[in-house]
């Protein structure tokens, strides 16, 4: 085994201190950003929309508008076709309708900010968890209480795997099910 001279030491903690110094200086928090670490996350949306309204007081099922989520790897946004079903005659004196409804006309889409992210090198797949029985309020909270949507859990790699590890849920734990 070789050992490091002091001066390639030196330099090696110096940098580190550089590194560590910058990213304090540039108020990035890396334990409190990036995928893994959003809870709690709630960005601004070009139009307010309320889950609560929608699914805990009207009974909408989470399915109606996110439709893809049975089908699909990735849950879908649901498509202004969608919210034109009802608001085509429900509360169409609504500013906020009103611009649904001129974005509808237009054949154009709103641009909804995403609120759930994951890395690109993970995988998830909906159809998988909704075919095993696995309700949306486990992962996203009570969603049918929020006002506005905010991550709930972490999705953070060690709460994931918590999950699978639980003997009931009979879950893949391997690497690949999960990573490219």
């Amino acid at each position: 085994m070789q050992l490091r001279k002091p001066q390639h030491l030196a330099a090696l903690i110096g940098s580190a201190l550089l590194c560590a110094a910058m990213i304090t200086l540039s108020g990035c928090n890396l334990l409190e950003t990036g995928w893994g670490y959003n809870k709690g996350y709630a960005p601004e949306q070009p139009l307010p929309f309320s889950h609560e309204l929608h699914v805990g007081q009207n009974g909408l099922q989470c399915q109606y508008c996110h439709n893809q989520v049975e089908r699909s790897t990735a849950s879908n946004i649901p498509a202004l076709s969608t919210c034109m079903n009802c608001h085509l005659v429900v509360k169409t004196d609504s500013p906020h309708i009103q611009k649904l409804r001129d974005a509808y006309d237009a054949g154009k889409s709103i641009e909804w900010t995403k609120v759930h992210m994951l890395p690109d090198h993970v995988k998830f797949n909906h159809a998988a968890h909704i075919a095993k029985g696995v309700n949306c309020q486990t992962c996203h909270g009570e969603i049918e209480k929020m006002e506005k949507v905010a991550q709930h859990s972490d999705l953070s790699m060690g709460w994931c795997v918590n999950c699978h590890r639980q003997p009931e849920n009979k879950a893949p734990i391997n690497c690949s099910t999960c990573h490219h």
